[in-house]
């Protein structure tokens, strides 16, 4: 079993530093293992490393054939977690993700036969859920995936069942825009962690990949990391340093979102509908320790919080009718806010 975050508390200096080089050496493995079969998407790869070390789900967004579910299903080919996959469709029911309560026939001792009740479990009983193309299926099915991501448990038949540990959703959406879709609902959106934009290959890229998947060479991925081992760097995320002003300027950068609120730029008056909540600070927070973790350092930055802000904060915000009609997303309204925020409040 991993360490509890009072008991990775209690070790001297000298080990957790150990440990912490530990952590950086498995990250870096996973990584490189990613990356024999994706090319590119470098941001896209940490944003979803990122989620695994601090426990969150992911949201990849992106046109269809752009390395979405392949990124997915590397991930957990270079991991040794249960793994199972879940097509999205508009004909999919709640009870093909959950699982059902069937009826067994079962012959009794002394002659005869007797039913019983049986949970049959659905995919969503894995400790890796790939939930591919999750806004094709209707937005009942969708909400099927609310109480398992939330709280780690499903509950069929008035009877409620805990899934494995760790626990995580890869779920891949196309754009919004593309025939077939249904938005998800917000509060299956403030479930992500992060939601990652994954855009075209460049030109070089292109030529890479053709060169991996054309030649009958396909890299081999290895899993080099346990679920024992993600549960102990969770614990380890919790563990970094961060000052109260970094703290505060997260606190602060959610705050900027809300609409009329003291921190709100001319931009978010005019163009959000509905700012980011808690669940976004906690985001902001988690992620920006991991950066520091990987990156070596001791303690959070501001430009920690900076350099994460779109990727938690882009599906917490729900922009206006007169965003859609000027052409403004979120990540400019995001970009704004962090621009213009100061670092550290004065007093």
């Amino acid at each position: 079993m991993a360490e509890r975050t009072d008991d990775l508390g209690r070790l001297d200096p000298s080990a957790l530093e150990s440990l912490s080089e530990e952590f950086r050496r498995d990250y870096a493995a996973v990584r490189e293992q990613i990356s024999k079969v994706v090319v590119g998407n470098v941001a896209t790869i940490d944003g979803v490393l990122v989620c695994l070390f601090t426990g969150g789900h992911v949201l990849l967004e992106g046109v269809p054939g752009i390395g979405k579910t392949l990124l997915i299903r590397s991930l957990a080919e270079a991991l040794s977690l249960e793994f199972s996959r879940v097509q999205f469709t508009p004909d999919l029911m709640p009870a093909d993700i959950t699982g059902t309560t069937i009826v067994n026939e079962v012959e009794r001792a002394g002659g005869g036969v007797s039913r019983e009740f049986t949970f049959q479990p659905g995919p969503i009983f894995a400790q890796i859920v790939l939930a591919d193309e999750i806004n094709r299926a209707t937005p009942k099915t969708q909400s099927a995936m609310l109480e398992a991501m939330q709280e780690r448990s499903v509950t069929v038949a008035g009877e409620s069942h805990r899934l494995p540990s760790p626990f995580f959703v890869m779920a891949t959406q196309n754009p919004i825009e593309q025939e077939g879709t249904y938005p998800l609902p917000e509060a299956q959106l403030d479930r992500f962690f992060f939601k990652l934009v994954v855009g075209y290959s460049s030109r070089d890229e292109m030529q890479e990949i053709l060169n991996r998947t054309t030649r009958g060479d396909m890299p081999e991925i290895k899993p080099v990391l346990s679920a024992e081992s993600i549960l102990k760097y969770q614990q380890l995320v919790r563990l970094v340093a961060i000052a109260e002003h970094v703290q505060d300027y997260a606190v602060r950068l959610v705050l900027a979102t809300h609409p009329g609120g003291e921190y709100a730029t001319p931009m978010v008056n005019k163009y959000v509908a509905v700012g980011a909540s808690p669940r976004a600070a906690q985001a902001l927070v988690l992620a920006a320790k991991c950066r520091a973790l990987v990156a070596g350092r001791p303690s959070v930055g501001v430009d920690d919080i900076q350099k994460i802000a779109k990727m938690a904060l882009r599906h917490r915000i729900l922009t206006n009718f007169e965003a859609d009609a000027d052409g403004v997303g979120a990540d400019e309204i995001i970009e704004n806010a962090v621009s213009t925020l100061p670092r550290e409040q004065t007093v």
